[in-house]
């Protein structure tokens, strides 16, 4: 079955959950790191439903494949500057383990969803 849409992929949904998550989160982060940790989180849970949709969209599977790659570091990036906000007390424990949670799900999504394309010959 073909999918109509990047936005019928659970991996993008789930995506999408975690960076509206973030945003929250960072929200009650000091002034003081709205230039610094506060957007460096942002923009890498943004970047991973961002570059889901971006390599959907592509229509060919290498440069599809290459976006997922790169949605799966944005992953490992946000992974360790979740670590330091933790680590600095700027996320509660609770935070950090509800955050870390849906990113690992996310993670282990998209090596699913890699795995599994790089078997495919044709378009997404």
């Amino acid at each position: 079955m073909k999918l109509r849409s990047y936005k019928e992929l659970k991996v993008w949904q789930k995506g999408m959950e975690l960076a509206i998550e973030v945003y929250i989160v960072t929200k009650k982060f000091p002034k003081e790191e709205l230039y610094g940790l506060t957007s460096q989180i942002r923009r890498a849970a943004f970047a991973i439903p961002a570059n889901i949709a971006e390599g959907y969209a592509r229509g060919h599977l290498a440069e599809y494949l290459q976006f997922l790659r790169i949605a799966f570091s944005s992953g490992a990036e946000l992974e360790t500057h979740l670590l330091i906000a933790n680590k600095v007390e700027l996320l509660a424990n609770e935070e950090f383990e509800k955050l870390n949670n849906q990113l690992t799900e996310i993670m282990r999504m998209l090596n699913v969803l890699m795995d599994r394309l790089k078997g495919v010959k044709t378009k997404p």
